[in-house]
């Protein structure tokens, strides 16, 4: 079947943001695909509707949204329809759709998160379980896709660890998101983590590494960093290359803030202790997430202090890949590829 799989010719689609197409990449990693990525948006006023009140055509998009954001050996012009689309988020859901209906359902849609409209529209609908969209054609994941796999983690370690020598053990990474729709991160919030840091540098001698983003503001980038001067630790300066995996694959426990359901997937994709921040705010979405995590024993609140415990590290992006290969398997669609010329 990987020979097969070579041959299939994937789309990749999301608005750009890296949280929405890491659930896109994650999928087709795990399926064996190199995806041909696109980026779109759609024209107003149609951006500004609610999905379900949208017209399901082509006029929608720019005609640029149908050209790859890089020109790769599989990829094919205009009309020419992948054998595969993969779709996140609010601006691609539409787009995935039109994708299938363009090319008279030859293009096996999927659709990751919510479209918020039919779930017919697409072939198959992947969404998290804290979300309520269920249905014949709807498979739900534990949190969100992901590209982590125990080789990614392995490799990260290795190319972060020349990086790190001088940092003590155990290692602590360190993960901060920020203000989101649902969530903000205010001064009280860093204040307290950076007190829980630095005691529990006391407690244990551990070392940290630490990554904010964009979303965690300069204001409080710079409040942590007071608390993190005197203590060992290694803090991205947002400069390429991106230690993210690295940090996965290294630390010994996680720390992660609560406003991310990818930041906390990924944590809990290595298997090992993950401890949440919570910040200001929430949702009942969140909160289902979160409860479940908690409830299977995969995550713990940070209080200052590391405790070890183990649980199976989810592999939510695996587990579907090979849900639907079978699937594709099953419909014949894999064998006709194979016997095209």
């Amino acid at each position: 079947m990987t020979e097969i799989k070579k041959n299939l010719v994937c789309w990749a689609v999301s608005d750009g943001r890296a949280g929405i197409e890491a659930n896109c990449l994650g999928l087709a990693a795990a399926m064996e695909l190199s995806p041909v990525i696109h980026h779109v948006q759609m024209k107003a006023p149609w951006k500004w509707l609610p999905p379900a009140l949208i017209p399901l055509h082509s006029r929608i998009y720019d005609a640029s949204a149908f050209s790859p954001k890089e020109t790769q050996e599989n990829n094919r012009p205009k009309n020419n329809w992948p054998d595969i689309i993969i779709g996140c988020g609010r601006q691609a859901a539409l787009f995935t759709a039109l994708v299938r209906k363009l090319s008279k359902k030859k293009t096996f849609a999927i659709q990751i998160q919510d479209p918020k409209v039919s779930s017919n529209l697409y072939d198959l609908v992947v969404t998290p379980e804290h979300d309520t969209l269920r249905g014949p054609n709807v498979l739900t994941t534990c949190g969100a896709l992901n590209k982590i796999t125990p080789d990614l983690l392995k490799q990260g370690k290795e190319e972060l660890a020349p990086r790190i020598t001088d940092l003590p053990r155990p290692l602590v990474a360190v993960l901060v998101g920020g203000k989101s729709k649902a969530y903000d991160l205010t001064a009280d919030i860093i204040h307290q983590l950076g007190n829980q840091l630095q005691k529990l540098h006391q407690q244990t001698g551990c070392g940290f590494l630490v990554t904010t983003s964009r979303r965690t503001g300069r204001e409080n980038e710079a409040l942590l960093s007071g608390y993190l001067k005197d203590l060992p630790a290694f803090v991205w300066d947002g400069h390429a290359p991106n230690p993210y995996f690295g940090f996965l694959g290294s630390a010994d426990a996680i720390v992660v803030t609560s406003d991310s359901v990818n930041m906390v997937t990924e944590a809990a994709s290595t298997g090992r202790p993950v401890f949440t921040v919570d910040l200001k705010g929430g949702s009942k979405k969140f909160d289902r997430f979160h409860r479940k995590l908690r409830d299977d024993g995969i995550i713990r609140p940070f209080t200052g202090k590391l405790d070890s415990w183990s649980y199976p590290p989810l592999c939510e992006s695996q587990r579907i890949a090979k849900i639907i290969l079978k699937k594709l398997d099953d419909s014949g669609r894999l064998s006709q590829k194979n016997k095209s010329p």
